[in-house]
């Protein structure tokens, strides 16, 4: 049977999330659609960067050994005699004193060894051909972008498990990866429970309020990477919920309730779990808010068990849910990124448990604030739209003050390759 247990410690409860996570399977899809998703090899550069040895600037081609009497009293005249574009090549053969006018990108004719920019030389017409006058030295390789200055052939340029955004696309494109190796994005189940939700689109009754959880969870899915596949609602009747849940776990790599874990008499997820026979990795944790967050395993499938409070819901998925989608997909950083910084508001009131408080991140200068945002009530709703970190402190007999230092997670940022330090080891 589901048995109370004592409150396991936040990081206690990542880990043991995390000793069940996976990675997904390799597939390929097409460059105009991979962006968001994970690179599931690394990716190695099939030529150099530059291909060849170039120019980096609109200017002059020369050979420098023509320029090594140059000065701005005794300026050295270099007969062009040529012009050549980006995409183009110069085929001829230099004789010594002559140089070509080249564009960025151009590859380095064969007889040249430096460019001298436009803005350095004195360029002129006379008796019909095209000259141009020196007034410094030059030395090989002055102005150059030498083959695979960049990047060599066979280096590797991306590592697997980085997301791919804007730049990794250019980079994927460069070295022709029309096709991309991607994680499949896991297939992320989601339920929220209680006969008192309304549709987003119903008018409000007695005693009732809209799901808000489940497209809040939704888009937390979709963010950390996952495929949200949404199930519905569910009434407060037992054999309904196991029914629906049991049939759900055949389609998902894992699920997220939202609702029913507490103690009341309509919270079934408890007995559900039971029933199906998973394994509850832990049934409360020493966290405000979310200590009812439940996590159990059936068939290496996790089902997140979130409360039905909206803040609750919301910390809780962050925690440790997003984590174990980032790592399904390889990440290197599935952690909420931690940095420190200064809390801006008074806690007076003391409370046993780690608190995560709904915050804006602020910068003073050279310094970071975390500013606290509305009320800190685990069923406030309105200040998750004004949040960007969480800022964690530890239990104990104290409250804390504005100015004290605290640990603040970061919602926005890349991520982690760590998860946060534990708040409880920073006491005393």
């Amino acid at each position: 049977m589901f048995e109370e247990r004592a409150p396991v410690k936040v990081m206690d409860a990542v880990q043991m999330v995390m000793a069940h996570s996976r990675e997904g399977e390799e597939e390929r899809v097409h460059l105009s659609e991979a962006d968001g998703r994970y690179l599931a090899e690394d990716i190695k550069a099939d030529h150099p960067i530059p291909p060849f040895d170039r120019s980096p600037l609109d200017g002059f081609a020369i050979q420098s050994q023509d320029s090594k009497n140059a000065s701005s009293e005794s300026p050295v005249k270099i007969e062009i005699v040529d012009t050549v574009g980006a995409g183009h090549t110069f085929t001829g053969k230099l004789k010594p004193g002559h140089g070509v006018r080249v564009m960025t990108g151009t590859i380095m004719p064969d007889d040249c060894d430096a460019v001298v920019m436009f803005e350095l030389a004195n360029d002129y017409q006379e008796n019909g051909n095209s000259y141009i006058d020196i007034k410094r030295q030059f030395s090989p390789g002055d102005f150059v972008s030498k083959q695979g200055e960049e990047t060599s052939e066979g280096e590797t340029v991306i590592k697997k498990g980085t997301i791919v955004t804007a730049g990794v696309i250019a980079v994927l494109a460069t070295f022709g990866y029309e096709y991309v190796p991607v994680i499949r994005k896991p297939r992320i189940g989601i339920f929220a429970t209680g006969t008192e939700l309304l549709d987003v689109n119903e008018p409000l009754e007695p005693g009732k309020i809209r799901n808000s959880n489940a497209y809040m969870i939704i888009s937390q899915v979709r963010k950390a990477g996952g495929e949200p596949m949404y199930f519905g609602k569910l009434m407060d009747d037992f054999d309904l919920c196991y029914d629906a849940i049991s049939s759900a776990l055949e389609d998902v790599d894992a699920l997220v309730t939202t609702g029913g874990v507490s103690v009341g008499d309509f919270d079934f997820l408890p007995a559900i779990y039971d029933k199906l026979g998973a394994d509850v990795l832990f049934n409360k944790i020493a966290m405000r808010p979310g200590s009812v967050t439940t996590v159990a395993v059936f068939d290496g499938k996790p089902l997140f068990g979130l409360s039905g409070n909206p803040s609750a819901c919301f910390v809780g998925f962050e925690l440790y849910a997003r984590p174990w989608v980032r790592r399904f997909m390889k990440s290197e950083k599935p952690y909420l990124q931690t940095i420190r910084g200064t809390l801006t508001a008074d806690f007076p009131k003391p409370n046993p448990f780690t608190r995560f408080i709904r915050s804006r991140v602020k910068y003073e200068g050279n310094r970071l604030y975390a500013e606290p945002i509305g009320m800190d009530k685990s069923q406030v709703v309105t200040s998750l739209a004004y949040s960007d970190c969480l800022v964690a402190v530890p239990g104990g007999s104290r409250g804390y003050t504005s100015g004290d230092e605290v640990d603040i997670l970061l919602l926005e940022a890349e991520g982690s390759a760590i998860p946060f330090k534990d708040p409880e080891k920073r006491k005393g």
